[in-house]
């Protein structure tokens, strides 16, 4: 089983006959192609072309971060699988209003489900705080009532991010107050939260990425997201989903099980990333998770977490190709 392959030092990656390898002034080391699904490079690289060839040969991508860990743009192989069918389906899907808005959402209504199942199992878990999480599970639920009254993407969008703030607010009751978001603050991160969350959701735009190039999706034609707004925009959609159940709940692990100290934070108050100790902890957490199976009750058998987001492209494929009505993933472990 292929799986991704973190790169946290500046190098050069070399290409000699079929071998990759990462050489930067430490080390000199071979790349597994063959057990790679994708490259995340959080240092600074260099390579050949004989480098890409080769890696769009085994349709491996190279998603680059930048010095604050943002995404900043990726390689991405020519696609294998691409159908005009599906394509024509899925734009003409943007291009009706209605059937935009429909799939937008459901976007957001799988990230809503999400983000209220959080909220009631850690309502469930520390009693002390029980009565404030019921509250907010309230607010967001009366601000899900308001979404059949949005009319346009953008005032869906104004509700999805009222819902957003009150989870926010919510999170701010559960963490200890050195980690509550206060604001949340992006370019640069204003704090350690805004810094974890910063870093997740990059981590899990780009493996959503992935995943849609293993598919027949095209990734820039998007509904909740103007396709403008970013290249791979579709992996923004479906980002929505899976944030509250992989990211958030890192977050909340490595917080509450004091697993992060100051040592894995760089810079100040209004101007802070992650350090590489920091980097090293959070991967090892987002692997792990993407590697954990539950019991899926569709299908009867034990699915990863990264597979779960296979399997949300697939559905919202039949959504498009109108073989099968859309219905967003919400946590029922």
């Amino acid at each position: 089983m292929r799986t991704d392959y973190y790169i946290m030092q500046d190098g050069i990656l070399k290409r000699k006959e079929n071998t990759v390898y990462f050489i930067n002034k430490d080390e000199k080391r071979v790349l597994p192609i063959n057990k790679i699904y994708s490259i995340y490079a959080y240092g600074k690289l260099s390579f050949s072309s004989g480098v890409v060839s080769y890696l769009a040969k085994n349709g491996i991508p190279i998603h680059f971060f930048n010095y604050y860990g943002f995404y900043e743009g990726s390689m991405y192989p020519r696609e294998t699988l691409i159908s005009g069918d599906l394509v024509i389906k899925q734009a003409a899907h943007y291009l009706d209003n209605d059937k935009r808005m429909r799939i937008a959402g459901k976007f957001i209504e799988g990230a809503c489900g999400n983000i209220l199942k959080n909220l009631k199992y850690y309502s469930r878990s520390q009693e002390k705080i029980q009565e404030s999480m019921d509250l907010y599970v309230s607010s967001i639920e009366s601000a899900i009532g308001r979404l059949p009254d949005a009319d346009t993407i953008p005032k869906m969008m104004n509700v999805e991010g009222q819902i957003r703030n009150i989870y926010y607010s919510a999170l701010d009751d559960i963490f200890p107050e050195e980690y509550r978001i206060i604001t949340r603050t992006r370019r640069p991160p204003g704090n350690k939260m805004n810094t974890l969350i910063s870093f997740g959701n990059s981590l899990m735009y780009t493996t959503v990425l992935s995943e849609i190039y293993n598919t027949q999706l095209n990734p820039t034609i998007s509904y909740l997201h103007e396709p403008f707004e970013r290249r791979f925009s579709l992996a923004l959609d479906v980002s929505e989903i899976f944030k509250p159940i992989i990211i958030d709940r890192i977050i909340l692990k490595l917080v509450n099980k004091n697993m992060l100290d100051d040592n894995c934070f760089m810079g100040e108050i209004g101007d802070m990333l992650l350090s590489e100790k920091g980097k090293k902890i959070f991967l090892q957490e987002y692997n792990d998770k993407l590697g954990t199976t539950i019991k899926h009750k569709g299908l009867k058998r034990n699915v990863s977490y990264k597979r779960l987001i296979r399997l949300e492209l697939y559905k919202l494929s039949k959504h498009v190709l109108d073989d099968e009505e859309y219905k967003p993933l919400v946590m029922w472990w």
